[in-house]
């Protein structure tokens, strides 16, 4: 089973649990599965899952009584930061996609600009990692991956943080099935190519290229879903 689990960035590790005790409806002193249940429920790695409760802990959104295992915070306002939550119940995945549209184009064009080499080569892995995603929960993660890895060459760390909240607020709002076929994406999978066109955008420092190319993916995306 450890083969299916992955290592992610502490923010997707974040936006995942988030989102799992959004979906699962926990209330506050409700006792979370144990960490062997858990990775493997989600996907991840015991070191990424661990890291992230850790972090969640820290934050207050958690608590851990050694022996009994890790629970929700009875003071609702640490789980609900900045009304999160509380806005999630109330927007649809349409208007989540069009915010995303509105937003991640602008931050594509910012990594053309401002992404070290370094950055862009992390870009180029993560692009390549994706294609051989051996299932959809894998793509899925790395997608999100992707996504963050061109918000981090953007170098700001306000729009860092911004993206990062509109992802852990995407993931918290309930989607429908997306259209898939075959147990992973095939090699014609269109978001292959949109992120490739991303990745030599913004790698040739071609502004207005990145933004288009980020911007025809994440339409391309959002006609790919079943809301």
């Amino acid at each position: 089973m450890d083969g299916a689990l992955h290592e992610v960035s502490d923010a997707a590790a974040l936006s995942q649990i988030r989102a799992y005790i959004q979906d699962r409806g926990f209330a506050a002193g409700d006792r979370l599965p144990p960490e062997r249940q858990l990775g493997p429920e989600l996907g991840l790695r015991r070191s990424s899952l661990r890291k992230a409760l850790e972090l969640l802990v820290a934050e207050g959104v958690l608590w851990r009584h050694v022996g009994k295992g890790t629970f929700l915070a009875v003071d609702q306002d640490h789980i609900d930061q900045d009304s999160m939550s509380a806005l999630a119940r109330k927007i649809s995945p349409a208007d989540a996609m069009r915010a995303r549209a509105a937003f991640e184009p602008s931050i594509a064009r910012e990594a053309a600009l401002y992404a070290s080499a370094e950055a862009i080569a992390h870009l180029e892995l993560v692009a390549a990692r994706t294609r051989r995603a051996a299932t959809w929960r894998e793509y899925e993660m790395l997608d999100a991956e992707f996504h963050r890895a061109v918000a981090e060459a953007a170098a700001s760390p306000t729009l860092l943080t911004l993206f990062d909240q509109l992802n852990t607020l995407r993931g918290m709002v309930s989607w429908g099935k997306t259209k898939r076929v075959g147990q992973k994406p095939q090699d014609t999978h269109p978001s292959f190519a949109e992120h490739d066109a991303i990745v030599a955008a913004i790698a040739a420092r071609a502004l207005e290229g990145a933004e288009d190319a980020m911007r025809r993916h994440l339409v391309s995306v959002g006609a790919r879903m079943e809301t």
